[in-house]
């Protein structure tokens, strides 16, 4: 009996792999910082992200030093933190969100607040609100695979890894064997928000990795901002996130639900 109610558990959590068996094209996953704009925004942009049409919300964690971000996002970073943001006040924010939001849910962030706030009580306080998977850049796979994935399965999390036009097909593949959920395309060795369009280069890496028919779906990021990349990358993958866009979208918005249907139509329009 005890097997089974694990493995309920474990299949209630596990919305990030439905939604990709109820849709594997052009999947919107759409980044936010918590805390930004305002410090108590994060829940009613999830219900605004959710209601305009997007499949998969992932909120970012602020922290102090995000290496991975261009300079919007790390601007947000910066407000949030200043707004009063951190780690322990936005899963608080989260209580009780899952009567309010059904999308899967991907927090976003960097390993020290996580190490800081302790991992077991993390991931288990995840699992209580409802988050669904962690995208953790500076986590590297074999402390991942040999410390902490045994934890991150107890509470249901997917760890998402990332990939680079610089990761090579071997790495590619040990990712996709170790990965669940998705596999996060960077579309470029530079941050996030530094470029606004899809050269012929990223093109031939995005084909070479779709060639690659890995077990894994994958969303594309990095430099989507508009219907045209997300459009591009759709050929290419499984869908496309979109962050430093949707952030400044948001960033003087005096009608959040307004603007994030707005943003979205714009994104989804045929």
């Amino acid at each position: 009996m005890l097997k089974r109610v694990q493995h309920d558990e474990r299949a209630n959590m596990n919305r990030i792999e439905e939604l990709f068996k109820k849709k594997s094209q052009r999947v919107l996953n759409v980044y936010f910082t918590a805390g930004y704009p305002k410090l108590n925004d994060t829940v009613g942009i999830l219900e605004s992200l959710e209601q305009s049409g997007a499949d998969l919300i992932e909120i970012g964690i602020p922290f102090s030093d995000p290496i991975a971000d261009g300079p919007t996002i790390q601007e947000s970073n910066g407000i949030a933190l200043d707004n009063g943001m951190t780690l322990k006040l936005l899963l608080e924010q989260l209580e009780g969100m899952r009567e309010k939001v059904n999308v899967p849910i991907v927090l976003m962030g960097y390993i020290n607040p996580i190490v800081q706030y302790g991992i077991e009580a993390f991931c288990k306080k995840c699992e209580e609100v409802g988050v669904d998977g962690l995208i953790l850049p500076d986590l590297p796979m074999f402390e991942y695979l040999e410390v902490h994935k045994p934890t991150f399965q107890k509470h249901g999390l997917l760890n998402i890894f990332l990939i680079t036009p610089q990761t090579s097909d071997a790495r590619i593949t040990e990712i996709d064997d170790n990965s669940s959920g998705f596999i996060y395309m960077v579309s470029s060795a530079s941050t996030t928000g530094a470029k606004t369009g899809i050269s012929d280069e990223q093109e031939a890496y995005f084909a070479r990795v779709k060639a690659m028919s890995l077990r894994n779906p994958t969303l594309i990021g990095f430099g989507i901002s508009n219907k045209e990349t997300f459009d591009k990358a759709c050929k290419n993958a499984n869908g496309a996130i979109i962050g430093s866009a949707f952030v400044k979208a948001i960033s003087a918005s005096d009608d959040l639900p307004r603007d994030i249907k707005e943003f979205t139509k714009s994104i989804l329009s045929h």
